[in-house]
């Protein structure tokens, strides 16, 4: 069936989503929290952070790892309850995680309200934010809502950085991590009323009924359990685990990264990272609908590489400001990507009747990618001194998950007769724009 004004409800639906992930891109300032934990270690005191330097990054890596698990969980719930009632609880586990923290300094209660709870508070909401925007859109425009979508989440850094930077200088940490809980409850779960699914029988404008039950039943509505016996998931699993990893590597410690050549103003890196993982999104979302996703994610983990061996002198402290930001902004473009072909991938080869919870088992490599790679990245700074080694390993990771994923390019004929099905698609769009006028 078609709704009057579904376009409009879906655009409201999607730009939610993207709202909802520009609250909940917190994480990705994580560094500049970071950065305000090693000075409080440095400086000592009573109420000073007493941490082991080489677990700084934990709450983050957690956190990272409990957003994943936290994703399998949470599509779950909405593939039962919707993904309003999902989004609901992921703001405010968040905020219970932001709050707690801003009472304490103890290492524990950080990996436990920052890694664990506001971890998986993140992973509700982001996978509540969007499965129900791409229900409201035909297959043609999968990776261009996909990458909208997520696209917030990467651009949160754009005024969460300013703003961290200024409430802690103004307010200290932890009263930072309460202004933060307390938006977070407000935010996000009231921009979660404007999310809903579209009907079960409802058909994207410009779809036919024919036509959408010839991509459904060529996506197959895979069970959760039949992705275990595709071979596509473990080299989809195994590409998402080495890219978003290097990448999350560099995003969690962009402000040391970038200290020694922009010295004060290294915080500004947080900030145009962000819109580099968010162009990230948006570019691959739209590319791979022209050029293919598994194409798109090989030209990606490709480029990951190069930047990675460019980083080894660029990053080293005797890269020039502007190298450092180029470096940074690609590096985080092309981890950005990741968040948009993933779920395309998910939805193209599984079909939407179970995605949040296929997607949310393909994201563990999201998560176990962070948590394996953020601590070993920061477990060999520590050891010798620079990120060098990191970023030798990282790039020959991308170089292994390239050769994964050219298995994924589709044979000719399967190709061929996706490019007619999208053909058909555009076709009745156009039909059906003339139908109402509008063309």
């Amino acid at each position: 069936m078609t709704l009057p004004n579904a376009s409009r409800k879906g655009w409201t639906v999607a730009l939610a989503g993207t709202g909802i992930n520009l609250a909940l891109g917190i994480l990705y300032t994580w560094s500049i929290f970071k950065g305000a934990i090693a000075d409080s270690i440095a400086t000592g005191g009573p109420d000073a952070f007493n941490w082991d330097k080489a677990s700084i990054n934990d709450p983050y890596a957690v956190a990272c790892l409990a957003f994943a698990v936290a994703m399998i969980l949470a599509g779950k719930v909405q593939d039962k309850f919707g993904p309003k009632v999902t989004c609901i609880i992921g703001g405010l586990m968040v905020a219970a995680g932001f709050i707690w923290i801003s009472q304490t300094t103890s290492y524990l209660a950080w990996v436990i309200g920052f890694g664990v709870l506001a971890g998986m508070g993140i992973g509700f909401g982001y996978s509540a934010a969007t499965p129900p925007a791409l229900k409201w859109f035909p297959p043609a425009k999968t990776g261009l809502i996909a990458g909208l979508v997520v696209s917030g989440f990467g651009l949160a850094s754009v005024y969460i950085a300013p703003l961290a930077k200024y409430l802690l200088e103004g307010y200290g940490l932890q009263q930072s991590m309460l202004f933060f809980g307390i938006a977070f409850a407000v935010v996000v779960s009231g921009l979660a009323l404007l999310i809903s699914n579209p009907p079960a029988d409802f058909v994207p404008a410009g779809v036919s009924a024919a036509g959408a039950a010839k991509k459904t039943a060529s996506a197959g509505d895979c069970k959760p359990s039949q992705l275990f016996r595709d071979a596509r998931f473990y080299t989809l699993w195994a590409c998402f685990f080495i890219g978003a990893g290097a990448g999350l590597m560099v995003i969690g410690s962009a402000k040391g990264l970038a200290s020694a050549s922009l010295g004060e103003m290294a915080f500004l890196v947080v900030v145009i990272m962000s819109v580099g993982n968010a162009a990230g999104r948006l570019v691959a979302g739209v590319v791979s609908d022209k050029i293919g996703r598994a194409n798109t994610l090989l030209i990606m983990l490709v480029f990951q590489a190069a930047l990675m061996f460019a980083a080894i002198p660029g990053l080293s402290g005797k890269g020039s400001p502007l190298m450092v930001v180029l470096l940074v902004t690609f590096m985080v473009f092309n981890y950005g990507t990741n968040l948009a072909l993933f779920p395309s991938f998910a939805k193209d080869y599984w079909g939407m009747k179970n995605f949040g919870m296929n997607y949310g088992i393909l994201f563990s490599a999201w998560g176990i990618g962070a948590a394996v790679l953020v601590r070993v990245s920061e477990m060999l700074k520590v050891k010798t001194g620079s990120f060098t080694t990191s970023f030798a390993v990282a790039g020959v990771m991308l170089l292994v998950g390239a050769m994964l994923s050219l298995s994924l390019r589709q044979p000719k004929a399967v190709a061929v007769e996706q490019e007619a099905l999208a053909g058909e698609i555009v076709e009745e769009e156009d039909l059906e724009l003339q139908r109402v006028g509008l063309k």
